[in-house]
């Protein structure tokens, strides 16, 4: 087994933050938050979050925002339910959410919610399941999930069900990896995972694997390290994640790695980004390597943390 360049890794997630006019920070501006998601939960599953300022994080967090309830990308940009999730989870890493108007967040949240149980994922109304469980998962964290119709919105997810087990991101859409891992996710929180015809999807999800170990987001696709994440989980959300080869997995994502500057990339000696770090990592999590913090596979956060929002532990 490989060696995972934990040091410069972390070194590598600092100076992203830091170097505000590199290219990389530039074009993450309107996603500003959910950089801050991806770098800090890898810090976490690292062991290494203590290397950041909490209250400066925690403080700009609360800058993004709005009189709704919502969160924006970054300081001054418009709410959207993508970012309020990343922001309720980087103040749950930092066990922070009693910052927060819950029930000011919720209602932002709820209002989403459509006439058929899809959500919306701001007020221009474009659908998609992944909207469906960031509002599930959203809520959940905040112990509000009677602020929706969940029972309408597990019967829309499950309306974009496909005939080979997947989940598109509409109903009649292409089953996708990413989508899979949202409607599984959604349907993991609210109990319904009886409606997941599990070897079906577990047979389709185990196919993404190709040659070289990594796994692919749909049929004929090259491998990408995020989705170590999107299918891995949702894999263990169904049992089935021992159809795969791990060994051959956790090879490829170490051989995805900068082993001279950090940062892991979509493959092998491509440039790297915060996004593919932390699905690399939290990848390498699901896998169990050595060294790691256990991350919930259908909250995305570190079990730890996970359990203290709904255990107090």
């Amino acid at each position: 087994m490989g060696e995972l360049m934990t040091e410069k890794h972390v070194k590598y997630i600092l100076s992203v933050e830091k170097k505000k006019d590199d290219f990389e920070s530039v074009v993450m501006e309107h996603l500003r938050v959910n950089g801050a998601y991806w770098g800090l939960t890898t810090l976490d599953i690292l062991g290494k979050l203590d290397a950041v300022d909490q209250d400066e994080v925690v403080s700009w967090i609360m800058q993004c925002q709005h009189e709704s309830g919502g969160f924006g990308g970054n300081i001054g940009h418009d709410p959207h339910i993508l970012y309020t999730l990343s922001a309720i989870q980087v103040l749950a890493l930092f066990d922070k959410i009693d910052v927060l108007d819950v029930e000011n967040v919720a209602n932002y949240i709820a209002s989403l919610q459509n006439e058929d149980g899809s959500f919306s994922g701001d007020m221009w109304g474009e659908i998609d399941t992944r909207f469906s469980y960031i509002a599930i998962c959203s809520l959940a964290l905040l112990h509000r999930l009677d602020k929706i119709n969940v029972e309408r919105a597990v019967k829309y997810i499950v309306s974009c069900k496909n005939l080979d087990g997947g989940f598109g991101c509409t109903p009649g859409a292409e089953s996708h990896a990413g989508q899979i891992f949202c409607c599984v996710g959604a349907l993991a929180i609210t109990g319904s995972l009886h409606h997941v015809d599990k070897d079906l999807l577990g047979w389709w999800l185990c196919e993404r694997q190709v040659k070289s170990g990594g796994l692919n987001g749909r049929p004929e696709k090259l491998p990408d390290v995020c989705y170590s994440w999107w299918v891995l989980s949702s894999l263990i959300l169904i049992d089935r994640v021992h159809w795969i080869d791990k060994g051959k997995l956790v090879n490829f994502i170490l051989d995805c790695q900068d082993k001279e500057n950090g940062g892991i990339s979509d493959r092998p000696d491509d440039a790297v980004d915060v996004f593919h770090t932390y699905f690399g990592v939290a990848g390498l999590s699901l896998l169990e390597f050595p060294g790691l913090k256990a991350i919930d596979p259908a909250y995305a956060l570190p079990v730890e943390v996970v359990n203290r929002i709904f255990l107090g532990k």
